[in-house]
């Protein structure tokens, strides 16, 4: 499955436009002072679109301290990026990505493509629902895809829930396609099944 005023470094990733009629929107590098909105996010989200997905016991657990932390250890790590999209100054979505881990790109066999070492991850991409629509969810994809072209990687993957049609639709008018890889995830009371998208960082998308 697939968004403050806290000091931020904006880097050469970050983007401004303005809308017509609309508020500045942007996307930029998230710190650390960033996982109380990111959480925030994710609960939310999770809660309104993903509810009958994932079972009442992942979504209690949306509640626990953990889930804070574990956004501060994924924002610290090395090498994993994550980009806010933003919208008159609020923080509506988010997108995680980094170089693509041996278990995320591995064939069914445990066979590794090619080209592993070009490969990189969408590991989450959320726009709180009362934000959709809005051309979030490209920008974010986009700053992700040149984000890993330099880091020398020019294919992506991610994982989207099979029954997630409107995740489904998002990347395919990206240029991305299912490679017939597929695993499933036991959130507790509820197992999920995922497929695998892939495709070149070289994005149809419109804002």
């Amino acid at each position: 499955m697939q968004a403050n005023d806290n000091a931020h470094r904006s880097g050469p990733y970050a983007r401004t436009s303005r809308l017509p009629g609309m508020s500045t929107v942007s996307v930029r590098t998230a710190t650390t002072a960033d996982v109380a909105d990111i959480a925030r996010i994710q609960r939310r989200t999770w809660r309104v679109a993903y509810a009958e997905l994932l079972g009442e016991q992942a979504l209690a657990q949306l509640d626990s301290p953990d889930v804070e932390q574990g956004w501060v250890a994924t924002v610290e790590h090395v090498g994993t990026e994550v980009h806010l999209a933003i919208e008159a100054d609020t923080i509506v979505g988010y997108c995680v990505t980094g170089p693509g881990p041996t278990d995320e790109i591995a064939a069914a066999d445990g066979s590794l493509p090619d080209d592993a070492e070009a490969v990189g991850l969408i590991g989450d991409l959320l726009v709180e629902p009362r934000w959709g629509r809005r051309g979030h969810g490209g920008r974010l994809l986009a700053t992700a895809a040149q984000w890993l072209h330099g880091q020398g990687i020019t294919r992506g993957v991610t994982w989207v829930a099979q029954s997630d049609s409107a995740s489904l639709d998002f990347f395919r008018r990206a240029g991305w396609h299912p490679d017939n890889t597929v695993r499933t995830l036991d959130t507790g009371g509820h197992t999920i099944r995922e497929i695998r998208i892939t495709g070149t960082l070289d994005l149809h998308l419109r804002d």
